[in-house]
């Protein structure tokens, strides 16, 4: 009887075992499956929205459009080369004065400084004393001429004095030339052939039209032929020069019309053409060298301003959605996905650049998904307070 009632103890207590550990059991998975929702309730990509901001909500879908793809290539403003000229001295010699300062407009011709120079005086002399022995054996030959007529002198003799004359003319020319070389003008030798007066200075003079963006000179300075001296450009064009990298280069042709922007102007953009590709790439920087011609009238452009160029590509077919469904947070993109009528999530999406307020989606989402077009900043708004609370 006693061995029964043993028996019948153990089976009972094991039964009790066995409870309680059910009983742990459904409390552990309730408190997993309590975890699990409240991980959930963070989240902070989904929220259920009020209904009275719903109403500031329109929903609607990413879309194909034919769109130019826009490439943006940072640049700087240039001046125009072939409108521009470095102007200097033809022979050394020392400033004595100057005409112009920077920033102003010169014609051809006009005087930028004045000069004295010694080699100048020593050619002026040499031109003197050609032209005066030009003036002796012509007179000399002339004279030879008369008396061999007159057979008074042989032919040889008057042979003599043509070849002297000659000589006197070739050396004439030569010193001529010279004066030239040094920058005297035909008036100025003109001058100097009338007056037989050595001219203590000469004048350097503009080569071409346009506005004085560099004088590099000081009076009482020592000039050399190679020192640039001023610098004047035609300002009324301008290059816009930019390194297009060598990948979208294929995409970038003569006669192409771009957008130029200029930060420190303003965002309306300047249109220019490309009239310069350059055949090789840059080993260094991997680009391939663009220049663009941009008219510029009032001069709002300067050299060396900062740029931004936009050359657009073909158009084709592209996702996009409106600029006003994109919300930005730590440099990446989002949109929001309508999941039911008053739930929401956020999502990360890459897309490209802005152009004409539409996103071109390249990564994220598709043409099937429904999405917040307008109103997103006013959702995300509400997203951020519920992470506060």
């Amino acid at each position: 009887m006693s061995i029964k009632l043993s028996v019948s103890s153990m089976i009972f207590f094991v039964l009790l075992l066995s409870g309680c550990s059910l009983i742990d059991s459904s409390d552990e998975t309730k408190k997993e499956i309590s975890q699990q929702e409240s991980t959930e309730d963070r989240d902070f990509n989904y929220i259920k929205v009020r209904p009275e901001l719903l109403k500031r909500l329109e929903i609607g879908q990413p879309y194909l459009v034919d769109l130019a793809d826009r490439i943006q290539v940072p640049s700087r403003v240039q001046v125009d080369e072939e409108r521009t000229a470095q102007i200097g001295s033809y022979v050394t010699g020392r400033i004595i004065d100057m005409f112009v300062i920077l920033g102003d407009y010169v014609k051809p011709g006009q005087r930028l400084a004045r000069i004295t120079s010694p080699d100048l005086t020593q050619s002026q002399l040499a031109y003197l004393r050609a032209l005066s022995r030009v003036t002796v054996t012509q007179k000399a030959y002339d004279r030879a001429q008369h008396l061999l007529a007159a057979d008074v002198i042989p032919l040889a003799e008057v042979e003599r004095r043509k070849s002297e004359l000659e000589i006197a003319q070739a050396e004439y020319s030569a010193a001529m030339d010279q004066l030239r070389l040094f920058g005297m003008g035909e008036g100025e030798i003109k001058e100097l052939n009338k007056k037989g007066k050595i001219l203590p200075w000469i004048d350097i003079k503009s080569t071409r039209e346009g506005y004085v963006i560099a004088r590099n000179i000081i009076i009482g300075q020592v000039i050399q032929p190679a020192d640039p001296l001023f610098q004047v450009a035609d300002l009324s064009y301008v290059w816009v020069v930019g390194d297009v990298p060598e990948q979208v280069a294929r995409d970038v042709e003569l006669g192409q019309h771009v957008e130029i922007i200029v930060p420190a102007i303003s965002n309306n953009p300047f249109d220019g053409v490309i009239i310069f590709v350059s055949d090789i790439v840059n080993r260094l920087t991997r680009t391939v060298m663009t220049r663009v011609m941009v008219e510029n009238p009032d001069r709002k452009l300067k050299p060396d301003m900062m740029a931004n160029m936009h050359i657009t590509d073909p158009q084709h077919k592209t996702l996009v959605v409106p600029e006003a469904a994109v919300v930005r947070e730590l440099d990446q993109d989002y949109v929001f996905i309508a999941l039911s009528d008053d739930y929401f999530q956020r999502v990360p999406v890459e897309l490209g650049p802005e152009v004409s307020n539409l996103r071109p989606v390249l990564k994220g989402i598709s043409q099937g998904h429904q999405i917040v077009t307008e109103g997103a900043f006013h959702l995300d708004s509400e997203r951020k307070l519920a992470e506060l609370e």
